[in-house]
């Protein structure tokens, strides 16, 4: 256990920082750099706990990858030369890692065994198995394979039309990569879409797919070919520092180089939305992903109703909105957002004790919920619920409190943001 005390922070956010590379981008180039045939080249990798543990499984098959701190280089000859691992293979937290795998292990001709921590045992995978199983998977575990340990039998695939029942780009992603071993067209249709990096570096090593609308078609059997790749900072890790500047008087921060994906701007939609006074500049696009520099300053916030289509945009982000909205007037109200409930945490529940640990004063619904503002917060003993985003939240909630914060394990945070603390000293330390 990791305790971290905060003493309240008169500072202002003043500054620039460059935060750690995207943890979707990064998985997914671990991946694709391990089925394409030759060499790929990552730079401004995210060195986290959740991606190394994408990196250690592809060593498993037998790839070679050559990690020096941010930068990741990746020599295989496919996945005809994929390996059977020889021991189950442990994913720790991450879930992208286990349902990215499961859809590919599926259509390997290999058997594998996969697990997690006690978190990632609790979360359902029935979402990726039961569409997988249509393409003729076979895949066995706890309670009809709805939950971790599975082992997985790799078989010849078939191609399937699937509309995805949940906002999940975890699922979508997961048929894609089994879709790339199957016989025939895969098309999956979306409620709503969902953040694009897959079919974004499917492109970017070769692979012929289309996408109208909501719906994505791809031939199976195409195979990658290898290329490098450039990860943008993670503008989910930015989100922090972005509300916290918009919040805290007389601040002002430049975050350069945050991926600016169209399906991942929800929170930059939001903080304009309340009233944040935020500029982007420096735009510019390399391997299909937008990415850019953030300029934000301090500005009076207002709260406002966050619900629909923009919810898959800002899913991650909720918990650091939740802490925003105590610091903006009037109510803000978060909708449809039920995805929260199978996080690494019931992300509803636990945001809703911690900010009323806080002092906050908010109530859970049923897919979201409610924040009145502005509300001083008064310190306290919170609990992290083993979940990085909310240590993260936790962190920040320090700029508002009048009194010490104790959070009690901020071990996670190595997931995605291994150098967060050292960051925050920067920007409010303002020598």
């Amino acid at each position: 256990m990791a305790e971290k005390r905060l003493l309240p922070q008169a500072s202002p956010i003043v500054g620039e920082i460059e935060v750690p590379g995207d943890k979707s981008i990064s998985h997914r180039a671990v991946i694709f750099g391990s089925l394409a045939k030759g060499q790929t080249k990552i730079r401004h990798f995210l060195d986290g706990e959740d991606c190394l543990r994408t990196i250690d499984a592809f060593r498993e098959l037998g790839v070679d990858i050559e990690r020096d701190g941010e930068t990741i280089l990746i020599n295989s000859d496919g996945p005809s030369s994929f390996k059977e691992p020889k021991n189950p293979l442990y994913f720790g937290n991450s879930g992208t890692t286990a349902r990215l795998l499961i859809g590919l292990f599926a259509g390997l001709p290999l058997f594998t065994t996969i697990s997690g921590d006690a978190s990632l045992s609790g979360r359902p995978m029935d979402r990726v198995i039961l569409p997988l199983s249509k393409m003729n998977a076979k895949i066995y575990g706890r309670e009809n394979a709805r939950l971790l340990p599975l082992a997985i039998v790799g078989q010849d695939l078939k191609a399937i039309e699937y509309k995805l029942p949940v906002k999940s780009a975890q699922v979508k992603s997961a048929l894609l990569l089994a879709g790339l071993f199957a016989e025939g067209e895969t098309k999956i249709t979306e409620l709503t879409q969902t953040r694009n990096h897959t079919e974004t570096m499917l492109e970017a090593f070769g692979v012929n797919l289309h996408v109208e609308g909501n719906t994505i078609r791809m031939e199976g059997k195409q195979n990658l070919k290898a290329t490098d790749v450039y990860v943008p900072g993670d503008i989910s890790s930015a989100a922090f520092f972005l509300a916290g500047a918009a919040a805290k008087q007389n601040s002002s921060l430049l975050l350069k180089n945050v991926g600016l994906n169209p399906t991942r701007t929800g929170i930059v939609d939001v903080l304009i939305k309340m009233g944040a006074d935020l500029e982007i500049s420096h735009q510019q696009k390399v391997g299909g992903e937008v990415f850019g520099d953030i300029l934000i300053k301090s500005a009076p916030l207002s709260g406002i109703e966050i619900s629909g289509d923009i919810i898959p945009r800002l899913i991650d982000e909720i918990p650091i909105i939740a802490l925003l909205a105590t610091q903006a007037e009037g109510r803000t109200i978060i909708k449809d957002a039920e995805e929260l409930r199978v996080k690494e945490t019931d992300r509803i529940a636990a945001v809703v004790e911690l900010l009323t640990t806080l002092g906050a004063n908010i109530k859970a619904t049923d897919d979201g919920m409610i924040i009145e503002g502005k509300t001083p917060l008064t310190g306290g003993k919170i609990s992290a619920y083993h979940d990085h985003r909310m240590a993260m939240m936790g962190a920040i909630a320090s700029l508002f409190s009048d009194e010490e914060i104790i959070i009690d394990d901020v071990s996670s945070i190595a997931i995605s943001y291994p150098r967060f603390f050292d960051d925050l000293k920067i920007v409010t330390s303002n020598e």
